[in-house]
């Protein structure tokens, strides 16, 4: 059995870190609910699978744990409301409605619960188990982990012990982290710029931040694996290379496209948890043979692997928190795992079930297993139509579909549709619904002569923290290489120092000295 957490709590990871900044500063929210419903059709034994239930939440404390702020530091602690773990019976309700209230309700990384368990009846023997996590402590390969679980628990099987504890490994990771920081600096100089602008058809506008979303299926062809193998590439590499392709082809120059990557070792490969990054991939302009620009993706993204574990805001300046570090991005899982066996009953899983939101404008996500490879294009509905992005989707099969068919083919051969005319769009900040948004900056609010009197020992933190002898007081935080790190050790040293406690907001709609002076002004003022 897997130890739980300990009682003071272990340090949360860097990307649990920065992803708790996100929810913090308003921009999260469904979009990191994370839905599996697995269907099950026989005698099923209610009692025996909500026990299962429990067996895997005690052997992955993840499951039951809360990030909190403890002196500039997150960590995890066990959360003061468990998982719920529950029988329904929904007679005669859609397993999609089901799937779709669950995800819908409230995930709480400070109180918890982080995640969810429902067992809903059908029918006498067709039942539908719909669990929910927030991606803070659970992501893709977790999906597989967590069904093994359940159905060896549901089999009387006990769960196999973890070789390290999840705070054993965020320490191991976040050396690793510190010792390739310098590497990962010099990696992204001149790879990395934070461009925003756009061109898909259908499109009205850019977004990188979490949004209701709506989606276009499709299945990849089958046939892809043959061509990858002739051009040297995983299949992963083959459709990374054809998104930068297609993209090309509407008119984006030097356009990145972020990959969510893996950051797990041998030690963790059975742990439930977040561990993913994720990177931007950029390209040249495709050109030649379509294999040879392929293969220029692979040893970019290979490249890009060394560094796979370090956060890009802690590498380079300007990264200001987001859901979507580019428009535009990518998810690949392979599963090698066959379907699970809960003894006396069927089970089938879906293990793309939707969360209805968006973390970008577009993000493809592709589930390569052994009955097919499944594809997914969600998209923000709010800045790109359904019909541009159906056309997305078969503008994207159609190039494939021609590589499969002839992997030597140049570039220029290949069925590409005609640039975008209708001009470039560019990104709107903005957080869609948040009337805060459109709001005053602190600064702006307070007035700078209210923000004088703290301007010294404001800026004293802020040097303190960024290790900097001078900064300027309306010298941007992301811009001076501040991260989400960052931002917590200000708020705590603001806190104990000053007796203030800022939010998170201050940091998205003023992030200078200057803001955070004006923000500290107007809080004493109303206290």
């Amino acid at each position: 059995m897997s130890p739980t957490l300990i009682g003071e709590g272990e340090q949360a990871s860097l990307a649990q870190h920065g992803m708790w900044i996100t929810e913090q500063m308003g921009c999260g929210g469904r979009v990191y609910h994370m839905p599996l419903a697995i269907r099950l059709d026989g005698p099923l034994d209610v009692d025996r699978l909500l026990a299962a239930c429990h067996d895997v939440v005690r052997a992955h404390p993840q499951l039951a744990a809360a990030l909190a702020e403890r002196d500039g530091v997150v960590r995890l602690v066990p959360a003061a409301v468990p998982p719920p773990i529950a029988f329904e019976d929904a007679s005669g309700r859609e397993p999609g409605e089901l799937v779709d209230r669950e995800t819908s309700l409230a995930l709480d990384l400070g109180t918890g619960p982080v995640a969810r368990f429902t067992v809903f009846r059908l029918a006498p023997e067709r039942h539908l188990l719909v669990f929910v996590a927030h991606h803070a402590v659970f992501d893709g390969m977790s999906k597989d982990i967590l069904v093994r679980g359940l159905a060896a628990a549901y089999a009387g099987l006990p769960s196999p012990a973890l070789p390290l504890t999840y705070g054993e490994a965020v320490e191991r990771e976040s050396a690793r982290v510190a010792e390739l920081l310098g590497d990962a600096a010099e990696f992204w100089h001149g790879r990395w710029s934070d461009r925003q602008d756009l061109r898909l058809p259908g499109l009205s506008g850019v977004s990188i931040r979490a949004a209701a979303g709506d989606a276009v299926d499709f299945a990849l062809p089958a046939d892809l694996a043959v061509a990858a193998d002739k051009m040297g590439v995983t299949r992963f590499e083959l459709v990374l290379a054809a998104v930068h392709t297609l993209l090309a082809a509407y008119g984006n120059e030097d356009a990145a496209v972020s990959v969510d990557l893996s950051t797990r070792i041998e030690e963790t490969r059975g742990h439930i948890g977040l561990f993913v990054n994720e990177l931007p991939v950029p390209a040249p302009a495709p050109a030649g043979r379509f294999a040879e620009f392929a293969r220029a993706v692979r040893d970019e993204l290979r490249a890009t692997y060394r560094f796979r574990e370090v956060p890009l805001a802690r590498a380079v300046g300007g990264v200001s928190p987001r859901t979507a570090l580019t428009p535009v991005s990518v998810s690949y899982r392979r599963r090698d795992g066959s379907e699970p066996e809960f003894p006396g009953v069927e089970a089938s899983v879906d293990w793309m079930a939707f969360n209805q939101a968006v973390r970008g404008t577009l993000h493809l996500q592709v589930v390569d297993a052994q009955d097919g490879v499944a594809a997914r294009l969600q998209f923000n509905p709010l800045v790109l139509s359904r019909s541009g992005c159906e056309s997305v989707a078969e503008h994207l099969l159609a190039l494939l579909r021609a590589v499969a068919a002839a992997p030597d083919a140049d570039v220029a051969d290949l069925p590409l549709p005609s640039p975008v005319v209708d001009g470039v769009v560019e990104p709107s900040f903005a957080r869609a619904g948040d009337v805060r948004a459109e709001e005053p900056s602190p600064s702006a609010r307070g007035g700078a002569a209210d923000a004088a009197p703290y301007l010294p020992e404001v800026g004293e933190i802020w040097r303190e923290v960024l290790g900097m002898p001078e900064i300027g007081p309306d010298e941007d935080l992301f811009d001076l290489g501040g991260h989400s790190l960052s931002i917590t050790q200000i708020i705590a040293k603001v806190r104990e120092r000053m007796d203030v406690e800022l939010s998170f907001d201050v940091f998205f709609d003023d992030p200078t000295i200057t803001g955070i002076a004006a923000e500290v002004a107007r809080l004493r003022e109303e206290a």
